[in-house]
């Protein structure tokens, strides 16, 4: 432990001072010593600081300092000085433990110079004879109690204990301050590691692999912009070789939109299953939203069925960012003609049915990607999309490699997701 320099915090000058100049002499010294107790905001280090240097200013048996604890209506001792008895941790009840629990229920000082005629008074060390005790309050809240222990009767002079009440005020904020950047810390690290948790959890939803599929290559990529995102795609293996697709993006960011995500990927899992279609698929997953999650949220979603034997991809889209397709003769975004986000009111779902050619390939995205932007507001958009995947080699990584690029310095504010869905090499 770090020490710190000796508090000039020494008794009271001489009975021929001026009582105007010792008052303000005492005021110095305790403005000093208070600097050097709220210099820092480790709790554990100030409570050793208030009790080594009291005690070793003033001489006496015992210095303690107990913080109160709300919850369980207690006084934990915290720091102390010169006690064989009790250590760290020892807690008294408030408003029946000794002078300690007395000071806690009536916030007032209380000194007893004799310590053997004081009813409050719980013996401790032998040779204590008198022992005043003095509530660490700010703002009307109990912090703790602080207390001192002499081996002489009536050891503290009025004048010390009107200068360890001013103490005890400067005690409490410096307690009270340490204790609230502790919780906040604390509060801070749990999130942390609450979020990491989070994360780890949502990365192990998203698939480890690409499918099998003949003649179809097909992948995907998401990057959370935080933590934990909203974004998430899927690779649902269906009966008779289909597969079906999904890409969706859950309103807001966070904690929150993650446990959207989770809960509506396993409703459509299981949905993906017995549907007759993305359209009614989107029907029923709609009705189960719309009844269950709050006012305010929705989810985008476009969900397709490939059918590789065939070369057919069915799909149906609920306000997502219409998917777009490439084809050697030309592009086009697919587009459909019912479909509002999931989660809001009733609504119908259309479908639209693509023939993949040999040589097609169709790319569903989040506008993580196509929102992605400068500091002047210009965004990724549609066309760098369009024109980053005519590229030969084009891929997940390198488009995610663009529109970093492109965003440079701002980074990405959303989560970008994206599927590719393309011919086999050698195929």
């Amino acid at each position: 432990m770090a020490t710190f320099p000796r508090a000039t915090f020494d008794l009271p000058g001489p009975p021929s001072l001026d009582p105007h100049n010792r008052e303000i002499a005492e005021l110095v010294r305790l403005q000093k010593f208070a600097q050097r107790i709220s210099s820092s905001l480790d709790l554990d280090e100030i409570v050793e600081r208030i009790v080594s240097e009291v005690a070793a200013t003033l001489g006496c048996v015992e210095i303690n300092v107990f913080l109160h604890d709300r919850e369980r209506s207690e006084l934990e001792l915290a720091g102390v000085r010169g006690c064989t008895v009790h250590g760290k941790g020892h807690r008294l009840r408030v408003g029946t433990d000794g002078l300690v629990g007395y000071v806690a229920v009536t916030r007032q000082m209380r000194y007893a110079p004799d310590v053997t005629l004081d009813p409050y008074y719980m013996p401790c060390e032998p040779d204590v004879r008198s022992e005043v005790a003095i509530p660490l309050q700010l703002e009307g809240e109990l912090v703790g109690v602080f207390t001192a222990s002499h081996c002489k009767v009536d050891a503290f002079s009025s004048e010390q204990l009107r200068l360890l009440q001013g103490l005890c005020a400067h005690v409490a904020a410096a307690v009270h301050n340490a204790r609230r950047f502790r919780d906040e810390r604390d509060q801070r690290e749990r999130m942390s590691r609450d979020a990491e948790e989070a994360r780890s959890i949502q990365q192990a939803l998203l698939p480890r692999s690409s499918p099998l599929i003949p003649g179809f290559c097909v992948t995907g990529l998401s990057i959370p912009a935080g933590s934990v995102g909203g974004d998430w795609f899927d690779f649902i293996p269906l009966s008779d070789g289909r597969w079906g697709l999904v890409l969706a993006d859950v309103s807001g960011k966070g904690m929150a939109a993650a446990l959207l995500m989770s809960a509506t990927r396993g409703m459509l899992r299981s949905l993906a299953q017995t549907g007759s279609g993305p359209a009614e698929v989107l029907s029923r997953l709609n009705e189960m939203l719309v009844a269950d999650i709050p006012s305010g949220r929705f989810v985008t979603m476009v969900y397709a069925e490939l059918d590789p034997s065939r070369r057919i991809l069915r799909l149906a889209n609920a306000g997502h960012l219409p998917p777009l397709l490439l084809e050697p003769s030309g592009h086009r975004w697919i587009a459909t003609e019912h479909g509002l986000p999931l989660g809001i009111a009733t609504s119908k779902f259309s479908e639209t049915e693509i023939v993949l050619g040999k040589h097609a390939r169709l790319a569903i995205y989040s506008d993580g990607i196509t929102e992605a932007a400068l500091d002047s507001s210009e965004e990724y958009g549609p066309k760098r999309l369009l024109a980053h995947l005519r590229l030969p080699g084009a891929s997940l990584k390198t488009l995610l490699s663009d529109v970093r690029a492109f965003a440079g310095g701002t980074g990405l504010r959303d989560d970008a997701t994206v599927i590719l869905v393309g011919p086999r090499p050698g195929a």
